[in-house]
């Protein structure tokens, strides 16, 4: 108060003395937007105690401010958040690496929620969620109207519950989906060896357990390789992103020196840059990561990071587009807010809010069958009369009988259908990301030879 008086104190001498009166047009303006803010406080009271006094029912004073301060700071972008207590300690739970329920990462938009991807092994990827599927009803009970939290919370409870979600999917009829809820471990990293020479590498999200995580599968697989490492395969998709402080390190386990990301908010003090440093877990071999439509946040920092430095080729599809950073800020015993406090660039400086990461090779998904003919097609081999094929110099002539193929009405199956290899090569993209891995090194190693 004693600072709205001086001020208007001051004004009045400006306004009567004439003097310097240019000058101090910014105390001016200060007054006035005080005025108005008070103004506009004072009409959120008399709103507050009009709702206490007369609502059909009795309301807690805690649950209205809960629901201000919720409306407030969702209506200023889809990621900024109000968490009660509970909420938070939830939240920090989960970025801990383990927590209860779907395992499904959402957002809201346009008054439901919006599946940004299921977490790999859990009761919403095993019941078929989707990026992208729209969640209309929890138990039959409308989303419009909820809040994010209010939804989220409706979705955890005790384990080896029941929920049954409501889902509008693109092209189809709303259907709903049963899920089991289930405590959820998660483990962040997992990896495979592709062939005898290709380290695959999945991250499903970014909490304090991923960079640790990566570092020790990378290690047992290039040991376990030794010379016949080619290459790695870092697949992001369907990660919906996570901690700030993890993605960088996952940018620097790959990088050598140079920028990962930097992030610019309002304040020029507060603005940050993150610069890797050397060592790389690739040992310089090529790198592929795989990106799609539910890569968002702390994924797309390591895509962006690794394309920009030129030291991997980004294979997809576009990105979800969530350039933007948010801050957890405590309250107290009253839990935390979220948010959003700056956008983030890649080394190259370009922010990718709303518009993603656009893949290097852009590769739908698809899906792989064999195919099926009527006709085996001819080859020379099968031509009556063919010219055998000379011998060469130190090689014993094959049996012409076990040369020509053995024709078949229909070719057999290319795709195994049961076990993990069978999961790798139906995934199109995955193959993909192999045959340019392996066309690369087998070309360094020809330019070596």
């Amino acid at each position: 108060m004693r600072k709205v008086l001086w001020t208007a104190a001051a004004t009045a001498f400006l306004l009567t003395s004439g003097a310097g009166y240019a000058a101090d047009k910014p105390a001016v303006a200060e007054k006035k937007n005080e005025e108005a803010t008070y103004r506009l406080l004072n009409l959120f009271g008399d709103v507050f105690e009009q709702v206490r006094a007369n609502y059909v029912d009795e309301v807690g004073d805690e649950a209205l401010i809960e629901a201000a301060i919720t409306g407030m700071l969702t209506s200023l972008d889809p990621h900024s958040s109000y968490m009660n207590a509970k909420s938070y300690k939830d939240m920090q739970v989960q970025t801990r690496g383990n927590f209860g329920g779907l395992g499904i990462e959402v957002s809201m938009e346009n008054g439901v929620i919006k599946v940004v991807s299921p977490i790999d092994d859990t009761p919403a990827q095993r019941g078929g969620l989707q990026p992208g599927d729209f969640i209309t009803h929890l138990d039959g009970k409308q989303i419009q109207g909820m809040s994010l939290n209010d939804a989220v919370e409706m979705m955890r409870g005790k384990v080896g519950t029941d929920i049954k979600l409501t889902v509008l999917r693109e092209g189809k009829e709303p259907f709903d989906v049963s899920l089991t809820r289930a405590v959820i471990p998660i483990k962040t990293v997992r990896s495979r060896i592709e062939g005898n020479d290709i380290a695959y590498v999945r991250i499903s999200s970014f909490s304090q357990p991923t960079a640790d995580g990566l570092k020790a599968e990378m290690t047992k697989m290039t040991t376990q390789l030794g010379d016949k490492f080619k290459g790695v395969i870092l697949d992001l998709r369907n990660n919906p992103g996570g901690l700030l402080d993890q993605a960088v390190a996952v940018s620097d386990a790959f990088l050598e020196q140079g920028e990962i990301v930097s992030t610019r908010s309002r304040a020029k003090e507060d603005q940050q840059r993150f610069n890797a440093r050397p060592g790389d877990l690739a040992k310089g071999k090529p790198i592929i990561v795989l990106i799609n439509g539910g890569s968002a946040s702390a994924s797309e920092i390591v895509a962006g990071a690794l394309q920009d430095h030129k030291r991997a080729v980004v294979l997809g599809t576009t990105s979800f587009g969530k350039g933007s950073v948010q801050t957890i800020r405590p309250l107290g015993q009253y839990g935390a807010m979220r948010l959003t406090t700056a956008l983030y660039y890649t080394p190259s400086g370009r922010s990718i809010q709303k518009t993603g990461i656009e893949p290097d090779i852009s590769v739908e998904q698809a899906r792989v069958e064999s195919v099926k003919q009527t006709q085996q097609r001819r080859r020379e081999s099968d031509l009556k009369g063919a010219i055998e094929r000379p011998t060469s110099l130190g090689e014993q002539q094959p049996d012409a009988t076990k040369v020509a193929p053995e024709k078949k009405d229909e070719e057999k199956t290319l795709v195994p259908t049961e076990g993990p290899t069978a999961q790798a090569e139906q995934d199109y993209q995955l193959q993909r990301a192999l045959d340019i891995l392996r066309g690369v090194a087998m070309f360094n190693g020809r330019l070596k030879g």
